[in-house]
């Protein structure tokens, strides 16, 4: 996994963003020694997701089993559904060490280092194992060492929560056909750099709103994984769904200057938990996904559009982010694709 053992100073730039009170839930700063009272240390694990999500039951869940199982003198309490406030709060609170271990989007993390946003860059990836080629390769090596480097924070492992794809009222087959359609997007420069390179007019809306909007006309369409558009019931309100698979939906999961505190063994531990969470999920993801496909394919929720032209889309998407991504970020971008097969 991406152990980093240096120690490593917090960026200047989260000096002025709000730190969470948590007094009671971070690492205890022991060194990782459980005492000579035998005392294990608690390290917090915060997340977005519910937890029936697989980021939740198939991740953060088996994080805590597998390390608590190694019996190296540490647990995990989990803080799921932004118990620990939205994702700007948390990853400051890790930077801060108030949060040990966070669950994090790739987009959102580029708020303190733009780079690492392009692991959420529209066809940066083929798919689930080109992303897991890529972080173990000495590009990608380089890119977490450099976030580590920039904002203080370890990146213990990542993986795909799965592709996104566009759903609509009319059907979206290529990128001609995204033209006149206000399309809901997630508001990180990421994504709305994503939006303007597949030819998509996007709209900022929150994701609480997504529904209503889409229900009240407010937007033509929107894109996020299946296990998303299922949970939302967006069949509801959107005749089809298009399989685009523009995206896959990254998540990283990062780790304060705790990591130094830990000795070897505990470390051995927990970046082995998150290698077994970083296959769980990805297998969850996949499943989750078949089976809901399967149930779609069988109804008359959707009308499935198959031959989207991925091609096409992602011919001109490439193209476009290679002119308009700059510096390091256009340098992980090209070092993404070229680990392409």
């Amino acid at each position: 996994m991406f152990k980093r053992q240096n120690t490593l100073s917090k960026a200047a730039v989260l000096a002025a963003v709000p730190i969470l009170a948590l007094t009671a839930c971070g690492g205890n700063g022991d060194g990782g020694d459980a005492g000579g009272d035998g005392e294990a240390t608690e390290l917090t694990l915060a997340h977005s997701y519910n937890d029936d999500q697989p980021q939740a039951r198939c991740g953060a869940d088996v994080i805590k089993e597998e390390v608590e199982a190694a019996d190296v003198g540490l647990t995990i309490e989990i803080y799921g559904s932004s118990q620990l406030g939205g994702d700007a709060d948390r990853i400051a609170s890790v930077a801060s060490g108030d949060v040990d271990i966070d669950i994090q989007g790739a987009s959102a993390l580029g708020a303190v280092y733009e780079p690492i946003s392009v692991l959420d860059a529209a066809y940066a990836f083929d798919d689930a194992d080109h992303l897991a080629r890529f972080m173990e390769s000495e590009e990608g090596t380089a890119l977490t060492d450099s976030f580590a480097e920039e904002a203080g924070i370890q990146t213990l492992g990542a993986w795909s929560a799965g592709a996104r794809h566009f759903t609509s009222n009319e059907p979206i087959r290529s990128p001609e056909d995204l033209s006149g359609m206000q399309i809901r997007f997630p508001g990180s420069p990421q994504f709305l750099m994503n939006a303007q390179a597949m030819g998509a007019n996007a709209v900022e809306v929150a994701y609480e709103e997504l529904y209503l909007s889409l229900q009240q006309g407010a937007v033509d369409g929107q894109e996020n994984p299946i296990t998303n558009i299922q949970s939302e019931n967006l069949a509801e309100v959107q005749d089809y769904l298009n399989l685009s698979s523009h995206q896959l939906n990254t998540n990283l999961v990062i780790m304060s200057d705790e990591w130094n505190n830990l000795d070897e063994e505990q470390q051995d531990a927990l970046s082995s938990a998150v290698g077994s969470a970083v296959t769980q999920v990805t297998d969850c993801v996949v499943e989750d996904e078949e089976a809901t496909l399967e149930e779609w394919r069988s109804g008359d929720d959707w009308e499935i559009i198959e031959d989207v032209d991925v091609d096409a889309f992602q011919e001109q998407t490439v193209s476009n982010l290679e002119e308009t991504l700059e510096g390091e970020s256009l340098e992980a971008f090209e070092s993404i694709r070229s680990t392409s097969e």
